[in-house]
């Protein structure tokens, strides 16, 4: 039990700070980027934010997630996101990045906009501000992580990844809409949630000390299936 505090006091001291927690307010910070300076997360004003860590420029991985990103753009839009790539690379070698990957998607006949700056840390102060630095892989390198911030600049998400496992771009896109779902209507998001679906209720959907006609609300908006399980109906999107 000592060794393991030992090594993880040792680990917490190699990273600098601790991972930003859920409910707290996202690490501020001004750095040069492939779009100039930017001063995170203020400059992304009330939207929504995801920054991306990435292990290294130029790694088959994070090359083919950025060229993820880069198709997703009308997405990200639609859900107003905005997002920012960093690693402990420098700015110039990001920007010789950037012309790889145009050249890829120039090649696929794709469109080529890097809507998204990519920061240079190669100071690695941001990377121990968010805890992206994990000791027993590297004392270098980014791990490959995603932090989900709010229109309030809170941590609403935190995903890490090893290097060697690309993200689920759909998946981190799913857990925005959740969370601007569940804000929106006070309700909760059950199991491989999709937009559209069936939402849990967090209270019992009838007025307190009022008999619930179970049967009546089931025709109604709310169903009931067990084990404090409400559900309440939702409209499916329409399709595009």
């Amino acid at each position: 039990m000592i060794l393991m505090l030992s090594y993880s006091l040792r680990a917490q001291e190699m990273n600098g700070s601790g991972i930003p927690l859920i409910g707290s307010q996202a690490p501020s910070f001004i750095a040069e980027t492939t779009q100039g300076k930017l001063s995170f997360p203020g400059d992304f004003g009330n939207n929504w934010k995801i920054l991306f860590s990435h292990p290294q420029d130029f790694t088959p991985v994070c090359t083919s997630e950025l060229i993820e990103l880069t198709r997703m753009k009308k997405k990200f839009d639609e859900l107003g996101i905005r997002v920012a790539i960093i690693s402990t690379d420098t700015r110039e070698r990001h920007l010789d990045w950037i012309k790889s990957i145009k050249e890829i998607l120039v090649r696929g006949k794709q469109p080529s906009e890097i809507f998204f700056p990519l920061i240079d840390d190669s100071q690695m102060k941001v990377a121990k501000m968010y805890g992206m630095i994990h000791y027993p892989v590297s004392t270098t390198k980014d791990v490959r992580g995603v932090y989900i911030i709010g229109p309030s600049n809170t941590i609403e998400s935190v995903f890490f990844y090893p290097s060697t496992v690309g993200r689920n771009m759909e998946e981190i896109v799913r857990t925005v809409e959740a969370l601007q779902e569940v804000k929106s209507c006070n309700l909760y998001t059950p199991v491989n949630w999709k937009p559209g679906d069936d939402m849990l209720v967090p209270w019992f959907p009838y007025d307190s000390g009022k008999e619930a006609d179970v049967s009546a609300l089931e025709e109604d908006e709310y169903y009931f299936i067990g084990s404090m399980l409400w559900y309440k109906k939702m409209k499916k999107p329409e399709a595009k």
